[in-house]
């Protein structure tokens, strides 16, 4: 019988994806454990509208202030990992890091060991601008785990990005927005790209493997996948 660790969820970044954190986590735990079984989890949900404005403004210290302060209650409150569930608010995550004993589990390395157990080199990454463009996910993925990451030219960084914020945080999925992402992906085919990186947790609402004619990487079920791999121990 396996040894269930706890798990502390820093979610609500939008709760649209950190619900399927939830879903995923628990469902892998009752695949692997059985019966009734579901994960040990503690969860700090944010009121996004709060997050986005501090991203908009780009006040990333305080926002750096709150994911820290909320990973120390969860600490407190026995988890024995953290989970940010988002790419984006990852660029806290040495801040966050800083304000724990207990690790964090990085969502880019998460999604660097399926590529490179898919064999993936050279891979086409979709986010929020601030995840396309600033250097604590690309810059990650090339030098901590080698890969050459493409992103959108201008304007499909922008037309990404609006997407996410104007329709898939809020729940809107709309075949036309779907269309606008596969042009973007098309292009970065072209230019190389053997696989796409949903960067943004959100994407996975949108786009499906079977949207593809390469393989696509969906982070927050990856990220899922590595947190109940940490969580489930199996007793020696």
């Amino acid at each position: 019988m396996a040894e269930v660790r706890r798990l502390g969820l820093l979610g609500g970044m939008s709760w649209e994806s950190s619900i399927e954190y939830e879903r995923v986590i628990n469902e892998l735990v009752r695949e692997r454990l059985g019966g009734v079984a579901s994960a040990d989890l503690l969860i700090r949900s944010f009121n996004f509208a709060d997050i986005e404005a501090l991203q908009d403004s780009g006040r990333w210290d305080e926002a750096g202030d709150l994911l820290a302060a909320a990973a120390a209650h969860l600490e407190a409150g026995g988890a024995e990992a953290v989970v940010i569930c988002t790419n984006t608010m990852h660029r806290l995550a040495d801040v966050v890091q800083a304000a724990v004993q207990v690790p964090v589990l990085h969502i880019a390395d998460a999604t660097a060991a399926a590529l490179r157990a898919a064999g993936i080199e050279v891979v086409a990454l979709l986010g929020t601008r601030y995840t396309m463009e600033q250097d604590f996910y690309v810059g990650r993925l090339r030098r901590e785990h080698g890969l050459r990451v493409l992103v959108p030219d201008e304007p499909g960084r922008t037309l990404v990005h609006d997407v996410i914020y104007g329709e898939l945080v809020r729940g809107i999925i709309d075949p036309a927005s779907k269309q606008t992402y596969l042009d973007v992906i098309d292009d970065l085919v072209e230019q190389g790209a053997q696989g796409v990186i949903a960067g943004c947790t959100e994407i996975e609402l949108l786009l499906a493997q079977s949207d593809l004619d390469v393989p696509l990487f969906p982070t927050a079920r990856l990220h899922a996948e590595a947190a109940v791999a940490f969580a489930l121990v199996e007793d020696a």
